[in-house]
């Protein structure tokens, strides 16, 4: 083969090696097959900090070889810039951390079976090849890549019926989904002739004055609703509340985190690439998924007694707030999503490591009512939750505070004042359920203390989330300055 026709895979190498690395723990987890108890809770241990260790070398991959060869691979079909990169350091950086905190919850409830660090190295895989995918049919491999491993591990626990439950609908919803996204991608690839990015943008861009085929507005219609799925905004939220309740505890972490991240990635660069040039078409129905998000997270969290199922509602609900940033169609509207999302994965992952410590007697407890009186319980646990509560809330100097600050200021440059003071009203309502848990915590009568053991891994990740969350406004610097970077790589391209 000529030297020309070689493909470049230095841009892809980090893929590569994670898809090698994930072939390999399988079969490292599945050569030991005495059935002996200590066997394979050895063998679950040490599968799994492989897979951390795989997702770090993958890490610094993207940090030492593909940031220095950025480019194209795959025939087109890939692209690795700063955006990308962007993304997939803090990616690969939040599933690293779920794996950490997922071990003792996995051997608490015995089902710490080998299979769950490849599946989340594999769905790890699927995002990152999300983030790169320059082709909407590259596009579709690593989202169903993505989609495919969260279906199982969202059913891990195949004795508990509503693990099992979440699974299932999850897979059902998620099939519809993505039947959307592909009909929307027929008919754009249909009316436009094309499925590469780079061909979408020039032919969306156009002539001036030229119409841009009712078609294509249809299928990116049909887009949208498929992407808005993965990001769990409204009307595509209906899988949220269950999934997040009936998936074990260490999954629904991992759910709230890197796979929203790799989603919210995936549509920006679709929504500012391959169709930045219909922007008037599509800001109206960004606005609206926004506005629903927001009212819908802010309202319908305020009766759950589950602190599951409330986080998943506060997660429609940040979603909505970070699409604002989309919704103005700005390089400085994206640079403030980029800088949401990333304290918004610091903080969720914080409270859900403290939820992971809500174990009394051996067994996980999530009703809101078991925190009560845990600041005399367990005062540590209680500052670090109170923390995240304030964060989630928008209360200043926390680093919630400056996300939606960012968010709110581009709203109002754009002036889009009536997402701006939308977004304000269902920050105050949203304030509420964050706040009546830190009321439980320090005001009602203590209840039973949690579980000591909880872990030194996973107080490690607490503190230090509370302590990112606190202190962010110390050193906001090489955040801002990334972000903005990786929204010009976007814009560039």
């Amino acid at each position: 083969m000529p030297l020309a026709e070689v493909p470049n895979l230095v841009p892809a190498l980090p893929e590569v090696f994670m898809a090698l690395a994930a072939m390999a723990l399988l079969l490292a987890g599945v050569v030991p097959r005495d059935g002996d108890a200590a066997t394979a809770t050895f063998t679950s241990r040490t599968v799994g900090r492989l897979g951390v260790l795989t997702l770090i070398v993958a890490m610094l991959l993207v940090v030492g070889v593909a940031a220095q060869a950025p480019g194209i691979a795959f025939g087109g079909l890939f692209v690795v810039d700063g955006y990308a990169l962007f993304f997939k350091v803090v990616i690969l950086l939040a599933s690293a951390l779920c794996l950490i905190i997922s071990q003792g919850y996995l051997e608490a409830a015995r089902i710490n079976r080998f299979e769950y660090p490849v599946l989340v190295v594999l769905a790890t895989l699927g995002m990152m090849m999300m983030i790169s995918a320059n082709d909407l049919i590259s596009l579709y491999i690593g989202l169903e890549l993505q989609s495919l491993a969260l279906y199982v591990i969202a059913a891990f626990h195949r004795d508990d019926a509503r693990s099992a439950e979440a699974g299932l609908k999850y897979f059902v919803l998620g099939a519809l989904a993505s039947g959307l996204l592909l009909y929307g991608a027929s008919l754009v690839y249909g009316f436009a002739g094309s499925t590469g990015f780079d061909t979408l943008t020039e032919v969306m861009r156009g002539e001036p004055g030229a119409p841009v085929p009712s078609g294509v507005i249809v299928g990116l219609v049909f887009v949208i609703a498929g992407l808005a799925f993965k990001v769990s905004a409204v009307p595509f939220h209906m899988w949220t509340p269950d999934v997040y309740e009936g998936a074990p505890t260490p999954v629904t972490a991992f759910f709230a985190v890197a796979p929203k991240l790799a989603a919210m990635g995936l549509l920006l660069r679709v929504m500012v690439e391959p169709f930045g040039g219909l922007t008037d078409q599509w800001q109206q129905v960004i606005t609206f998924v926004a506005i629903a998000s927001m009212v819908l997270g802010a309202f319908a969290a305020i009766g759950q007694t589950n602190i599951k199922r409330l986080m998943a509602y506060s997660s429609i609900g940040h979603v909505g707030y970070a699409l604002i940033g989309l919704a103005v169609g700005s390089r400085e509207g994206i640079a403030s999503i980029l800088v949401y999302m990333v304290i918004y994965a610091v903080m969720t992952l914080g409270t859900f490591a403290c939820i992971l410590s809500m174990r009394r007697r051996g067994q996980m407890t999530v009703a809101i009512s078991d925190l009560a009186g845990l600041s005399k319980t367990d005062p540590v646990l209680a500052l670090a939750l109170a923390v995240f509560m304030f964060s989630l809330a928008g209360v200043p100097p926390l680093a919630g505070f400056f996300g939606k600050f960012y968010i709110f200021v581009v709203a109002v440059d754009a002036q889009a004042y009536v997402l701006a003071v939308i977004a304000a009203l269902a920050s105050a309502v949203g304030a509420f359920y964050y706040l009546r848990i830190v009321k439980i915590m320090y005001f009602d009568p203590p209840a039973d203390g949690f579980d000591a053991n909880t872990g030194t891994d996973l107080r490690l990740v607490i503190i230090g989330a509370a302590l990112l969350t606190a202190f962010f406004f110390l050193v906001p610097g090489p955040l801002l300055t990334s972000a903005a970077s990786a929204a010009a790589a976007l814009f560039a391209g």
